[in-house]
């Protein structure tokens, strides 16, 4: 039998990183149904740590071949691997391996951030039934090992369908996890639909501008559309409708305005270590695939699009800025800077230069080591029932007052990424902002460095105003406090280790720069 379909020659030595990833997400779905319940978790933890360890480990070795060739595409182009590629894998490999330190940590009584049982009602006897005896959700860690998978391939992906499948790869853990919050539930719950309904709304939009551009260049293969975009002359309506509702779904996933309103919803219901791991990985993931959009595919277009791209990165950085100063729930602080970062990045995406690329690079990284360590010390900050019971995490900005004084480490170290997101020189934060202005004051986008200049300087009002809270303001006694009393609960250790490795980071990156960023600077050149 006779057929046109050839199937493509794989190279599998290069997918290793995507495949060590998926194939532990796998055999965690194993662990799950053949390993028994006591052990369940430690199997699963030293699985997921072995496969991110083992997917960096990968990336390493890649590296050279990459540098020499400039990148190979494997699965007949649906994946390119080149510099950019590698290195956002290399990041979300790096960045899940601590974010998993986290996730997995319990405080001294055995608590873990998660829900004994799902599926139970909130408040139900069932679900007091799951706490009393125990019962752990260790399918967390599968969860996250498929979520991970799907950013590496999504910014990898060389065609628009692979770029879907990874998007929803990604995604669809991550609206399961949002919502699996031990304490709040119904806020976990609230949140894990919303973004699951405006998440499967961005899709609808992604997936839309997809049929749009196949009609447009006959394929989906990102090459070809952009060949395809350099022969029109004048303005094709098919085209930029398509590569606009394309732009829409990867703008929600990045949370940049006005398809930003999920961020503070999700961020304050989802359990504190997810909320991490997202404000880190997804936004590494989904940079890149934007870059390889941006820059692969619109260039021809650039000037029709641009307008519409700086309407947006300034929106982004106004709304982020401006509305944290209102904010008091730490959780929701934090979101609305993650927000106002989204815009800074930006800045280095619409410069449309080689730096720009390494500016992006350079601030996912630094920009998620920051916030994997400040959700990590969010959660060990607690309130205290009037029985001495240590109840769910203390995010009220009035219950941070004088946590300096009490616990002068966890303060500084929390001041420290304050700064850092702030921008403040000798932070990796610094860094990251000088060199993405820098690319769009290079790439002719000087009002937006202008733009993101102010938008900083606003900024610190209050970051600073957290750490004036944390050690230049007196506790209020018992009785004026609103809320419970706080304290800083003992774990097991591993969300320390978590806290000191991205510390240590944000001052490297910060203090010594140069190697990462010639690094980068190697890697900064998509397969055409």
């Amino acid at each position: 039998m006779t057929g046109g379909f050839t199937a493509p020659q794989i190279d599998w030595a290069q997918l290793a990183p995507i495949i060590i990833v998926l194939g532990a997400g796998v055999v965690g779905v194993l662990v799950e149904a053949f390993v028994p319940r006591g052990v369940r978790r430690n199997v699963q933890l030293a699985l997921t740590l072995l496969a991110s360890a083992g997917a960096l480990i990968a990336v390493a070795a890649l590296w050279s071949g990459v540098r020499e060739t400039g990148g190979t595409s494997v699965v007949g182009g649906s994946i390119l691997l080149d510099g950019p590629a590698l290195v956002i894998q290399g990041v979300v490999a790096a960045l899940t391996l601590i974010a998993l330190l986290v996730v997995a940590d319990r405080t001294e009584t055995g608590e873990s951030a998660f829900a004994p049982a799902a599926a139970a009602v909130p408040g139900s006897d069932y679900e007091q039934l799951a706490r009393r005896a125990g019962l752990e959700q260790t399918e967390v860690f599968p969860l996250i090992m498929f979520a991970a998978g799907g950013m590496m391939i999504f910014p990898a992906a060389g065609d628009l369908l692979t770029m879907f499948v990874a998007l929803e790869v990604l995604s669809l853990p991550l609206y399961l996890l949002s919502g699996l919050a031990r304490r709040r539930r119904l806020l976990s719950q609230e949140a894990a639909m919303k973004y699951f309904l405006l998440g499967a709304f961005a899709s609808a939009f992604f997936l839309f501008g997809v049929g749009l551009l196949y009609g447009f260049a006959g394929s989906v293969r990102l090459d070809a559309i952009a060949e395809a975009t350099t022969t029109v002359v004048g303005l094709d309506p098919l085209m930029l409708a398509g590569v606009a509702m394309l732009l829409v779904g990867l703008l929600f996933k990045i949370g940049a305005v006005p398809f930003h309103s999920w961020t503070p919803d999700v961020y304050q219901g989802a359990p504190t270590p997810i909320t991490g791991f997202m404000a880190a990985c997804t936004k590494a993931a989904a940079f890149g695939a934007l870059l390889r959009v941006v820059y692969v595919v619109v260039p021809s277009i650039v000037w029709d699009l641009r307008p519409a791209l700086w309407a947006v990165v300034i929106l982004t950085m106004a709304v982020g800025t401006l509305v944290a100063l209102v904010q008091t729930d730490v959780k929701r602080i934090l979101a609305y800077s993650a927000i106002a970062h989204t815009g800074f990045i930006l800045t280095g995406v619409v410069a449309l230069t080689s730096s720009g690329i390494t500016s992006v690079l350079f601030y996912v990284l630094a920009y998620g080591a920051a916030s994997i360590g400040i959700f990590a010390i969010v959660t060990l900050v607690r309130e205290v029932g009037p029985d001495g019971v240590v109840l769910g995490e203390a995010t009220h900005l009035s219950q941070w007052t004088g946590l300096g004084r009490s616990n002068p480490w966890l303060a500084v170290t929390f001041s420290l990424f304050l700064l850092s997101f702030a921008g403040i020189p000798l932070t990796a934060g610094f860094i990251a902002k000088f060199t993405a202005f820098s690319a769009a004051v290079e790439g002719g986008a000087t009002p937006l460095a202008i733009a993101g200049a102010v938008a900083s300087a606003i900024a610190v009002f209050f970051y600073v105003r957290i750490i004036v809270l944390m050690f230049f303001t007196d506790a209020p006694r018992a009785g004026d406090r609103t809320g419970a009393e706080v304290t800083v609960v003992k774990s097991e250790g591993l969300t320390t280790v978590a806290i000191a490795l991205t510390a240590l980071l944000t001052v490297l990156l910060g203090v010594f720069p140069s190697p990462v960023l010639d690094l980068m600077a190697q890697a900064a050149k998509f397969i055409p």
